[in-house]
């Protein structure tokens, strides 16, 4: 796929056909469950929704009235949803965290949503995708075997819903995460380039996220999540690959290096 074919701005990234927008900060919402999810996941598993309301605890009315979007998800209900219904989990809420978030706490999380390299640790509650990606790029100084893991994040949940995809563009600009985030996408994008997947849906959506992201790329040069010494910098700066300059990242990263993704 050529790259002009990757920043149209009506792609479609999921089977059923979906126009993609950005959001103005007035209007954008945390990510949530939708009716149409809900109402897939249960004709997925061949359950009625007497059958599902059971499952969750609540009246048959109740699911009509969630499936027919005429009550929000309250997020319990969603978290428990996912779990027993065995949804994709960018369908869980997006919720600010109180956690220490350190090296451990990035490893549980990203055990719990699949994470090869981290599959004999103890997996913690999983949480949305993207917010676990925001969270690991917002760290000053991030262990590398959890960097490593970040391009596998976005190759795997990149079919992410509009709702996701605005939540994660809005907070990357907010908090002067657009570079480091651009950078992990152009690195999964290459990780499904060389697994010659250029055609497939999901890296049509990353060359989507890609083109939004360049849009708002910062001058100012960064890292990946890294604390590093003057000689460090000027030796990144000789050796850093070309789409880590593009993006005024001082790292060494290369999808060879991905042992995982």
């Amino acid at each position: 796929m050529k790259e002009i074919d990757c920043i149209k701005y009506n792609l479609t990234c999921n089977k059923k056909s979906t126009s993609y927008h950005l959001h103005s900060s007035k209007d954008l919402r945390s990510p949530n469950m939708t009716a149409h999810e809900f109402k897939q996941a249960r004709k997925k598993q061949r359950r009625t929704q007497e059958a599902v309301a059971r499952l969750l605890g609540v009246s048959q009315a109740y699911v009509a009235l969630l499936e027919n979007g005429k009550r929000p998800f309250p997020d319990a209900l969603a978290r428990k949803a996912v779990v027993r219904l065995k949804m994709n989990p960018l369908a869980l809420p997006v919720k600010e965290q109180k956690a220490k978030m350190d090296g451990q706490y990035f490893a549980q999380q990203l055990s719990a949503l699949g994470y090869p390299g981290f599959a004999s640790m103890r997996a913690a509650w999983k949480r949305n995708p993207v917010q676990v990606l925001l969270n690991a790029l917002s760290q000053n100084n991030l262990e590398a075997r959890v960097a490593e893991a970040l391009p596998w994040l976005l190759t795997n949940y990149a079919n992410m819903s509009d709702a996701n995809r605005g939540w994660l563009l809005e907070q990357s600009r907010l908090r002067n995460l657009t570079n480091r985030l651009g950078f992990v996408v152009t690195l999964a994008k290459q990780v499904l380039a060389r697994k010659g997947e250029t055609a497939s849906e999901r890296y049509t959506c990353l060359c989507l996220l890609e083109s939004k992201l360049m849009e708002s790329r910062l001058d100012k040069e960064d890292t990946l999540c890294q604390l590093l010494s003057k000689t460090e910098e000027e030796w990144l700066k000789q050796t850093r690959p070309p789409e880590a300059k593009s993006w005024h990242l001082l790292t060494d990263w290369r999808p060879e290096h991905l042992q995982y993704a």
